[in-house]
């Protein structure tokens, strides 16, 4: 499943690590749909969603791929956006554990769709392997970034 362009106002949205990964690297369109979905949940007073696992993730991408200042940078930024973490609790990891499982998803990519399927949420994310889960997961998909 996919949203009408531009999204829809009715829907709540996950954060994938990717989606803020790549609006921060400024990848061209997925920048710009990152930063709609962004304006929207400001003007509907709406915040978007994030697992903390996945909120950590863009702290360590940031890290790994341009050092420790742009990671601080990273997460100064998401602190400024409308972005609510969610934690993992031990309920939570598990759900994620068994997506892992069933799906040979990564660990962190588990917590973004487990979050999104338990809010019956739209899944902002660039990486294909969420269409693994099929209709159980609908997916605001992003273009995928060739490295």
């Amino acid at each position: 499943m996919s949203p009408a362009s531009g999204g829809d106002r009715s829907r709540q949205y996950v954060l994938d690590a990717n989606a803020l990964v790549g609006l921060f690297e400024d990848r061209e369109t997925t920048a710009a749909k990152v930063e709609r979905l962004v304006e929207q949940a400001l003007r509907e007073e709406r915040p978007l969603l994030m697992s903390a696992v996945n909120w950590g993730e863009v702290v360590y991408v940031a890290w790994r791929l341009h050092g420790e200042a742009a990671a601080r940078e990273a997460e100064a930024r998401m602190r400024e956006m409308p972005i609510a973490a969610i934690a993992a609790d031990r309920d939570r990891a598990s759900r994620a554990a068994a997506l892992k499982q069933k799906h040979s998803l990564s660990y962190a990519d588990a917590f973004a769709a487990e979050l999104a399927i338990e809010r019956k949420a739209w899944l902002v994310t660039a990486d294909p392997e969420f269409i693994k889960l099929g209709k159980v997961l609908s997916m605001y998909p992003l273009p995928r970034h060739e490295k």
